[in-house]
């Protein structure tokens, strides 16, 4: 099958605009943080049971009808506004580029590294613009999420980026529909997940140093300087949001590995074979299982549990990097442009 030398170079095209658009997004982002102004609120969140104002978006620390110091709170929403526009556009372009390579080659659009990352990384910007479209507030934690978003793409165009083409032979079965894209979407949601747990690390120790009276209370204290905890949402919304992410995204990504272990028994003649990335996507699903257990065992609740989610993390980049790049098996067809 022949490519569309025009799509698969506008794809490129679009790759580059992409970059561009999430990385004024990430400058505006950071205006929200450094003009924007984290409204007072009557007690900070300290402990269970206690008194929290919330905002529109049903996070606490929002906006108060009777705010003073709304009014200086303004330029920081216009450039939240201006974020989550500029997000909104690249996440346009970005769709653009896998629809318009795929189409130049007559097929799904993640049929290597190059592909697979590409798409990764769209189903995490995605997964925060849902979030942060019906929860205002966390729009605070753009930046964290779009500043990684933006490195990603640089290093996928400079070392995996890979000529379009037809899929290997290997790949050729309805099964990269089912189990590819079911990882694409696991791997998108636990991104944005430990992304999460680290922010709620950095905002649960701030608001146990305001409670034990260490650091000021409000935000244009004397210890203000380093106001980038202060403005992240609350401890218990960032943990929400790192617990809801892992619950949906923990029974995606285990389908996507019995999806494999069926395309692999059609492909191989065997479920399992504890090939490298096999055995990765499986301590990958076991460490998720253990941090969804975590959230519900007393003891490792809060910061236990977090950094399980954050080692979660950890294995599915070195599941993606190492395992595709540098070891070897059965799947290292899927490495660079392979």
């Amino acid at each position: 099958m022949t490519v569309d030398p025009t799509l698969a170079a506008l794809s490129d095209t679009l790759f580059s605009v992409t970059v561009a658009l999430y990385s004024l997004a990430v400058v505006a982002f950071c205006a929200q943080l450094a003009f924007g102004r984290r409204p007072a609120r009557t007690r900070e969140l300290v402990g269970a049971g206690a008194p929290v104002d919330r905002s529109p978006g049903g996070l606490p620390g929002g906006p108060a009808s009777d705010d003073p110091r709304r009014a200086a709170a303004e330029p920081g929403r216009r450039w939240g506004l201006i974020a989550m526009g500029l997000t909104l556009l690249g996440v346009a372009t970005h769709v653009a580029v896998l629809v318009t390579r795929g189409t130049a080659a007559g097929r799904l659009p993640w049929g290597n590294m190059y592909e697979f990352a590409t798409a990764v990384v769209l189903v995490a910007t995605v997964a925060f613009v849902v979030l942060a479209l019906r929860a205002p507030g966390l729009r605070h934690i753009g930046v964290f999420v779009l500043a990684p978003v933006v490195v990603a793409m640089v290093l996928i165009g400079l070392f995996l980026y890979t000529d379009d083409g037809p899929l290997v032979a290997a790949l050729r079965s309805y099964w990269l529909a089912i189990h590819v894209t079911t990882a694409i979407l696991g791997f998108g949601i636990f991104f944005v997940s430990g992304i999460a747990s680290v922010l709620y690390l950095v905002r649960s120790r701030h608001e146990a140093r305001v409670a034990a009276g260490t650091v000021p209370a409000a935000e244009d204290g004397p210890a203000a300087g380093f106001g980038i905890a202060r403005r992240l949402p609350s401890a218990e919304a960032l943990d929400r949001m790192a617990h809801r992410t892992a619950v949906f995204g923990f029974p995606v990504w285990t389908f996507a590995v019995i999806a494999g272990a069926i395309w692999a028994e059609s492909a191989w003649g065997r479920f399992w074979g504890w090939d490298p990335k096999e055995t990765w996507a499986f301590i990958a699903w076991v460490v998720y299982a253990a941090y969804l257990h975590a959230r519900t065992t007393a003891g490792w609740r809060g910061r236990p549990a977090a950094w399980v989610n954050i080692a979660g993390l950890a294995v599915m980049v070195f599941n993606l990097l190492y395992v595709n790049m540098v070891s070897t098996g059965l799947h290292s067809y899927a490495g660079l442009g392979k």
